[in-house]
């Protein structure tokens, strides 16, 4: 397998405590991926490991062929939610795309307009973040994560603060990503987010907590 997400033996500790021992993973183009486990079991770790904000203390992770902390520091194409996205509360939710999608300069205000509309906020609306409620807030996160068009995502409990219709809306999305051949990483405690959307699941084990 050339593209995608390669997790190799990957160990992490924080002191004495062992958070990821051994973690092997393979998430193909095209797939989705889910984690699973109780609060504490490693999976916040494991997703801040590939993407690059934590370094592994052995092992290795390979996206899209490049090695994470060797070929790069951070993945190329990636899109991603860990734990509660974070915006400028005092501005839009368009203003705050804006400004992040400024660092890269990769895309313009209509791919901004577009991300918005998926994930079923309105574009044109000038409440400021502060506002939202936390599944609107939880929405602008996903807009962010695939604003970009990445190959990968990492989505850390993406349908938290969303009612009924959110979640299937969302479900729905990251099925739509899936078609066009992204590789999606997927944390949730809902057992139905997992069943419906994986294609594969990997089980942390509580021994870890």
């Amino acid at each position: 397998m050339k593209d995608g997400i390669i997790v190799e033996h990957v160990y992490k500790s924080f002191g004495k405590e062992k958070v990821l021992e051994d973690v092997n993973l393979t998430i193909e183009k095209g797939k989705i991926f889910g984690v699973v486990g109780n609060n504490g079991s490693g999976k916040t770790v494991l997703m801040k490991c590939i993407c690059g904000f934590l370094q592994a203390d052995s092992g290795k992770i390979t996206i899209n062929e490049k090695v994470i902390g060797k070929d790069c520091d951070f993945p190329e194409s990636l899109g991603m939610i860990i734990e509660t996205p974070g915006f400028l509360p005092n501005i839009s939710g368009y203003k705050n795309l804006k400004i992040l999608a400024g660092l890269k300069a990769a895309i313009g205000k209509k791919e901004i307009l577009d991300s918005l509309e998926r994930v079923g906020l309105d574009p044109y609306m000038k409440k400021h973040v502060a506002k939202y409620s936390l599944g609107m807030r939880q929405r602008l996160g996903i807009a962010q994560a695939i604003m970009e068009d990445p190959d990968v995502l990492i989505l850390d409990e993406p349908f938290n603060g969303l009612d009924k219709t959110g979640v299937k809306h969302m479900r729905e999305l990251l099925k739509e990503l899936k078609n066009q051949g992204k590789s999606i990483l997927l944390a949730s405690h809902n057992a139905q987010d997992i069943e419906e959307l994986c294609d594969d699941v990997h089980e942390m084990e509580d021994k870890w907590i």
